[in-house]
């Protein structure tokens, strides 16, 4: 005979995992939101030939994610993940305006809002008949983009749907890191090239490096949003005036 009691807990273990595989489709390298297309400057250090080999473009992805994630998306989307849990919706226009004006390189500007852009319309097209209050907030963000009262970020989107999934703050922090690490890593292994194998390798080293970055941002308040370091943001400038490139920026 079957225990109601257990068949709830099951019930509830599988709408867990439900929502993790809605979480992983959106941070998959191949979900199609652009990002395939940026190196966020990686592309100008490998003209450079200051990236050339696996140890090269360890090192460039490790200080990209502990200054320009740290500090910008990384920290964005814990601060967006907490505006919304207390329901402050004006903080998140804030956010946007604070990390858009603070990156210098007009490419990594409008890459942002192009991202952000297509993000929303393919949550809106997989979710098409879905009536939530986060859902309406995810549109009304489209719209304000469109109607250029806000940028456009695709850190504010994933806050916004790690909020629906009702993840713990820490899990949208670190699966938006994940996903910014597996992408940086298979562009470097089309761009470079790396092998397959050694970015998977690159990519379980690099994930130490992630979570403890992740801790360091649960220390800092909203005074570090937008803060960089020049080198990153000089190889995003000098990307803009590339004349043949394989990025768009």
């Amino acid at each position: 005979m079957v225990n109601k009691k257990e068949t709830q807990t099951t019930n509830d273990e599988y709408t867990q995992i439900m929502k993790n595989l809605e979480v992983f489709q959106i941070c998959d390298s191949m979900f199609p939101i652009g990002t395939f297309n940026h190196s966020y400057g990686m592309e100008t250090y490998l003209r450079e030939h200051k990236v050339k080999d696996n140890d090269s473009f360890e090192k460039w992805l490790i200080t990209f994610l502990q200054t320009q994630f740290k500090w910008g998306e990384g920290l964005a989307v814990r601060l967006c993940h907490e505006a919304l849990m207390n329901n402050d919706i004006d903080k998140l226009w804030d956010y946007d305006q604070k990390l858009t004006l603070s990156a210098a390189a007009f490419e990594t500007r409008k890459g942002a809002r192009l991202i952000a852009l297509q993000m929303i319309e393919l949550i809106l097209q997989i979710y098409p008949h879905e009536k939530s209050p986060m859902m309406d907030l995810i549109k009304e963000y489209k719209a304000r983009i469109d109607q250029e009262k806000s940028f456009g970020n695709p850190a504010i989107v994933f806050a916004m749907f790690m909020h629906r999934e009702q993840l713990p703050v820490k899990d949208s922090v670190s699966y938006y890191g994940y996903s910014i690490v597996t992408t940086m890593v298979q562009n470097a292994v089309r761009a470079i090239p790396l092998g397959q194998k050694a970015g998977q390798r690159i990519m379980h080293d690099v994930f130490k490096v992630l979570i403890a970055i992740c801790k360091e941002i649960f220390t800092m308040d909203e005074s570090y949003l937008g803060a960089n370091v020049p080198g990153i943001e000089l190889a995003q400038i000098k990307h803009e005036t590339t004349t043949f490139r394989l990025f768009m920026s």
